[in-house]
């Protein structure tokens, strides 16, 4: 028995001693500021994962069909995330930035599954950020 406690204990110090960083980076969250929320009809319509700058937002709100005029963002200090589902209903969890830059959205939603998409498109700060959910910004 004391064998096998020894054998447990080594071995979990040699995980401890040999994981890779990214298990114990520090995350912090994200304040989402705007969002906006709605179903895309046309399942190929783009799905961006971000948007950097005002051309590409209204690209989207118009392919989307999106009614009410386009908001405001000062994409000098925000970005746009976003999040989609083929359930009928769909929330932004939230948003966490990792200390390399990475910011991770996730959304949740309902398991079933509807025609089209459901989306959900949130500003943020930019301010360290380097990469959407593993997907690198723009130079």
């Amino acid at each position: 028995m004391v064998r096998l406690l020894v054998c447990g204990f080594l071995g979990a110090m040699l995980v401890a001693t040999v994981a890779t960083p990214e298990i114990f980076a520090q995350k912090k969250k994200v304040d989402v500021k705007m969002k906006w929320s709605g179903s895309v009809e046309d399942e190929k319509a783009m799905k961006p994962e971000f948007i950097v700058n005002a051309k590409d937002l209204e690209a989207v709100w118009k392919a989307w069909k999106i009614e009410g005029e386009m908001p405001k963002v000062d994409f000098t200090k925000e970005l746009v995330v976003a999040v989609y589902s083929v359930g009928s209903k769909l929330n932004l969890a939230g948003a966490n930035l990792d200390d390399k830059g990475n910011l991770s959205v996730l959304g949740f939603g309902t398991r079933d599954i509807r025609s089209g998409f459901r989306y959900v498109l949130a500003t943020v700060s930019n301010d360290g950020v380097k990469s959407v959910n593993g997907k690198a910004l723009p130079k």
